[in-house]
């Protein structure tokens, strides 16, 4: 006869963390810790990616969110780039020849804007020397005498003319733009209706007259263009050499200063050659000058010189390190923007945009993996952006028809960036295998592990990570067991003795939680009773559905036993999750056996409600009963199991153990403890395997006992491989303490059989027989006795067949 089962110790059922393990009363006392607690696989995969400067080398961040992976790689990123030399800015500038094709100048460090700042500098000068250059005495005096010396040739030949038609008799008129002639009598010129009378004879005359004079006219004006022409030249000479004597030292010093810079020279002259252009436009001609107030000249000039600066960067302060909360296209890759005029869309390099690559250029950009994902066309232009080592800016969907505005396309900038992708598994494995990309250009996979090691080591680090928490965020000192209640509640959370989660995100909001108690109660320090009241009223707030349960059970609602024992009925226990809250429910499972050869019908999965996991849980079942009692004769049974009072979906084989007892006690009509409920999974060997949310199943049944009151003798049957799971709270452990309330741990299903029937299993011998009145054995002659009635009921029908064949063959004769 084998022993049965002991209870586990009430220190068994959760790791307090023992007293030198926290060697401080407050945390005023220690120093803090920013950064991560653990993660050394993470933190030398970062360190790698960092290091690694080849191509392709980009850094994929995975992990949980909560974990402190973003705060890690930020903080990390910042203080590697800090000693790294910043690469150099960018400004976009016009392109005089190509207005639609700006160009790009690239600075060192801090030139851009001294650049920009001296072209201010050339169009104050421009403001102050022009249009004054023109109006200057010297410049008057030329213009008049160029203008003079065309009219006195003008003059010259109309006097020609004009002396001839005097001998002839003929009178000539000028005004400002024409010559015309009239008949002269006496000295004087005849009207028109004069002219009207005279004869024949003296109109002929006349009119020979004129005609000779207008050959002469046109002979002596053929000149004319050539003179107008020469006159225009002097004076374009005169202005190109009155700009010339003005702009020459204003722009010297910057010739000078970027002498050693190709491209800014080169921008320089082009810029020169167009202002030459622009101020004699704007200012030779009188008209135009006057319509053009100071504000408007100044604003053109910046609109076509001033340079667009696309990014900065300080000379010591390293290489940049940009987050981008919200990637978008325009976000990313800047945009060229519009400005109206007179309801017309015109694009300028002034109105370029840079976008975070901009700013990241030569230093690392850090994305939400999810966020970027959601636009598939972003994904792309990132991908060919890293490929190409180029960045663009266009319109995003100009390819696809959706732009009908004329845009710029400015030149491309060389792009040497480190994107470091920052998601959970789920995104990193779907990437790997929807992209074939993904894997040539993210090749360092950070991954940041979901719990971490209990050691001395890792709790004192803990602790150091709680003392930076309070002061940023201002909170108030925790004692030294304050500290030990949020431990014990990362195990909690971490479902494991010896670890912790690695979400400090949720220890973080705790610590708020039980800040804001200490606040209300108006007390000095975080203790651990304030702690076990943040948790409790955290509960509270998310435990609507876990009271309405288990009031469900004590009112009778929902059937299920605490106490007493019953034929083919068992208590269950199952996790619901429900929002960011999981509860243990328990829930009560019935068998039924009768002979025929069915074998074991699952309700749930007959009615589709069992998921694939539970089904598979019940057809083990029928390989343990197979494999330990049906050697000798068919498992010639029908049984049916049923979740009782289960309207959603089952899933998990985790009752499977509760299953089988349940189905033993139905076939052989042994009672079960109602007092105890049991969860574990089955193996086809019978040996009983761990399960999940073990903490939450075990207070599920304890809440039901509790209120109802405990008699002493009501407990749990887990699995032996999940003692180490355990993390229960203050309630159960007090009740086991005292006695109450009792945890098994077993590891087979036998000594689960034993425990819920105080029978024994029984163990075979060399001939595979179990000894008489044990469970077994039991077990196996009822199989056997169903198995005959199959025969016999077999034999029947195979008479029954015979008797009417014969009677058909009567019948056929």
């Amino acid at each position: 006869m084998s022993n049965m089962v002991s209870p586990l110790p009430y220190q068994a059922l959760s790791a307090k963390v023992p007293a030198d393990h926290l060697p401080f009363k407050t945390l005023k006392d220690i120093d803090a810790l920013s950064g991560i607690l653990g993660q050394e696989r993470a933190v030398e995969a970062i360190q790698f990616g960092v290091a690694m400067q080849r191509p392709g080398y980009n850094i994929f961040a995975m992990g949980d969110s909560g974990t402190g992976r973003s705060s890690y790689v930020l903080n990390y990123l910042r203080s590697e780039a800090k000693r790294r030399t910043p690469p150099n800015e960018w400004a976009y500038i016009n392109n005089f020849t190509e207005s639609h094709r700006p160009k790009a100048l690239e600075f060192a460090p801090g030139e851009a804007a001294q650049f920009a700042k001296q072209i201010r500098v050339l169009i104050d000068g421009l403001m102050a020397t022009f249009p004054v250059a023109f109006e200057n005495p010297t410049y008057q005096q030329q213009k008049g005498a160029i203008d003079r010396a065309f009219n006195e040739q003008y003059e010259a030949a109309i006097n020609k003319v004009e002396r001839v038609a005097v001998k002839i008799g003929v009178a000539m008129f000028r005004d400002a733009s024409s010559v015309s002639f009239a008949p002269m009598k006496d000295g004087k010129a005849i009207e028109e209706n004069d002219f009207a009378g005279l004869s024949d004879e003296d109109r002929d005359a006349f009119q020979d007259s004129v005609s000779q004079l207008e050959s002469l006219l046109n002979e002596e004006l053929l000149s004319l263009p050539l003179w107008k022409r020469a006159s225009y030249e002097q004076l374009r000479q005169l202005n190109l050499d009155t700009v010339n004597e003005a702009l020459d030292p204003l722009m010297a010093p910057l010739f000078t200063q970027y002498a050693d810079h190709e491209a800014v020279i080169a921008y320089l002259k082009a810029l020169r050659e167009d202002l030459d252009k622009t101020i004699i436009d704007q200012m030779a001609d009188d008209k135009v000058a006057e319509n053009r107030d100071e504000i408007g000249r100044r604003q053109l000039y910046e609109e076509l010189y001033l340079p667009n600066i696309a990014v900065t960067h300080e000379p010591d302060g390293g290489m940049p390190v940009v987050y981008e909360p919200h990637p978008t296209y325009r976000n990313l890759f800047g945009q060229v923007e519009y400005s109206s005029d007179q309801g017309m869309l015109i694009p300028s390099y002034r109105l370029i945009r840079s976008g975070s690559l901009h700013a990241a250029n030569g230093g690392y950009l850090i994305l939400d993996a999810e966020k970027l994902l959601t636009d598939h066309y972003l994904w792309e232009a990132l991908k060919r952006a890293l490929k190409s080592k180029s960045l663009k800016i266009e319109h995003p969907y100009a390819d696809m028809g959706l732009m009908n505005t004329t845009t710029l396309a400015p030149q491309d900038l060389p792009l040497q960036v480190k994107v470091v992708l920052i998601g959970s598994r789920d995104i990193y494995y779907l990437l790997q295998d929807a992209d074939p990309d993904f894997q040539e250009m993210f090749r360092v996979l950070v991954d940041f592990d979901d719990t971490l090691k209990r050691t001395k080591e890792s709790e004192y680090a803990f602790a150091r990570l709680m003392k930076d928490r309070i002061d940023k965020e201002e909170y108030a000192n925790v004692t030294r067991n304050g500290v030990a209640a949020l431990i014990e509640y990362s195990s909690r959370l971490a479902e494991h003795q010896k670890e912790m989660a690695a979400k400090i995100g949720d220890v973080f909001e705790l610590l708020g939680e039980a800040d804001f108690v200490r606040e209300m109660a108006r007390d000095e320090n975080i203790t651990e009773d304030h702690i076990a009241r943040a948790l409790k009223a955290k509960k509270h707030r998310t435990g609507r559905v876990s009271e309405k349960i288990i009031e469900e059970i004590i009112e009778g609602t929902v059937l299920l036993e605490s106490d007493g024992h019953a034929v083919g009925k068992i208590n269950g226990l199952t996790v619901m999750q429900i929002g960011d809250s999981s509860f243990g429910a328990p829930a009560r499972i019935s068998t039924t056996v009768h002979p025929g050869g069915k074998g074991i019908i699952d309700i749930e999965r007959e009615s589709n409600l069992g998921q694939n996991i539970h089904s598979k849980g019940v057809l083990i079942l029928s390989g343990y009963l197979g494999n330990k009692y049906a050697q000798r004769f068919p498992l010639d049974i029908s049984a049916s199991i049923a979740m009782e009072q289960s309207y959603g979906y089952v899933d998990g084989d985790s009752a499977s153990t509760a299953e089988l007892c349940c189905l033993l006690s139905a076939l052989i009509q042994i009672p079960l403890r109602q007092d105890l409920a049991i969860t574990g999974s089955l193996n086809q060997y019978g040996e009983i395997q761990a399960i999940g949310g073990v903490n939450e199943k075990i207070e599920g049944f304890f809440n039901v006992c509790h209120a109802r009151g405990l008699t002493g003798t009501q407990g749990v049957i887990i699995p032996k491989s999940n003692a180490n799971n355990l993390m229960l709270n203050d309630d159960i452990i007090d009740a086991v303490k005292a006695g109450k309330f009792h945890v098994y741990a077993v590891s087979s299903a036998d000594e689960a059989l034993h425990l819920l029937t105080g029978m024994e299993a029984g163990v075979a011998n060399e001939e595979g027989e179990y000894p008489e009145g044990s469970i077994s054995a039991r077990v196996i002659e009822r199989l056997e006795e169903i198995s005959k009635l199959g025969e016999e009921e077999d034999e029947e029908e195979q008479n029954d067949d015979a008797q009417e064949g014969k009677e058909n063959a009567k019948k056929t004769d």
